[in-house]
């Protein structure tokens, strides 16, 4: 089983490393549903993953909320693309939607474009798109060079589980394809249920290994 553990900042790097994750995504603040986070997070996580061979997987999103990004956005994607891609960044984590929930074609290609070699995720704005559109949406992913799809199998309002028939039938749809990771909810607790059950080796999110504790406690002052 691979473990790919969703981290927002360096501090849990390390212990996900002890814990058994062979895979970080990082990602700046989580409870926006994860954004690009800052140049100097992703240096140090690169330089300490890199140096214990795991890989690094960076999340390219300007805002929280919606898929729907405007041209002043897309800018701000293309030039953190092109940071990460100068940084080592082993893959890019991104998605571009239109306002009817599709794939915005001409955005996500000009991203594609800025990735330069770094291997293409897509995030849960797949899990936006009308499911009778998903199978396109997959293929389209899959002919454009993306690894991997990140799915929660519905919206993130809904528990994984009961997403399972679903998840399986993206897994079987994918299947040669491209890959599919499940995640949002996936947990030390039902990983083995959620992936078993789709007949993937692999899984994402913050606790797939337990609740992880920094090694140096991070302290606040006081108000």
């Amino acid at each position: 089983m691979l473990n790919e553990i969703a981290v927002e900042n360096f501090t849990l790097v390390p212990a996900a490393m002890r814990a058994g994750a062979q895979r970080i995504e990082l990602t700046g603040n989580l409870a926006s549903g994860g954004l690009t986070p800052s140049k100097g997070v992703m240096a140090e996580t690169l330089k300490y993953c890199h140096e214990h061979d795991m890989t690094v997987v960076a999340m390219d999103r300007p805002r929280g909320g919606d898929y729907y990004f405007n041209d002043i956005e897309l800018k701000m994607m293309e030039a953190d693309m092109f940071e990460m891609q100068a940084l080592g960044v082993d893959a890019v984590i991104f998605g571009v939607l239109t306002r009817d929930n599709h794939l915005d074609a001409d955005a996500m290609e000009n991203l594609i474009a800025a990735a330069g070699g770094m291997d293409l995720v897509c995030n849960l704005a797949f899990d936006w798109i009308p499911r009778a559109d998903q199978h396109a949406a997959l293929d389209w992913l899959a002919d454009h060079g993306f690894r991997r799809i990140l799915t929660h199998g519905g919206l993130l309002d809904t528990n994984v589980v009961d997403n399972i028939p679903v998840l399986k039938e993206t897994a079987a749809w994918a299947q040669g394809k491209i890959e599919v990771m499940p995640g949002g909810g996936v947990n030390d607790g039902n990983k083995e249920q959620v992936t078993s059950a789709m007949g993937v080796n692999q899984a994402h999110g913050t606790h797939l290994l337990g609740e992880l504790v920094p090694a140096v406690p991070v302290h606040t002052r006081p108000l």
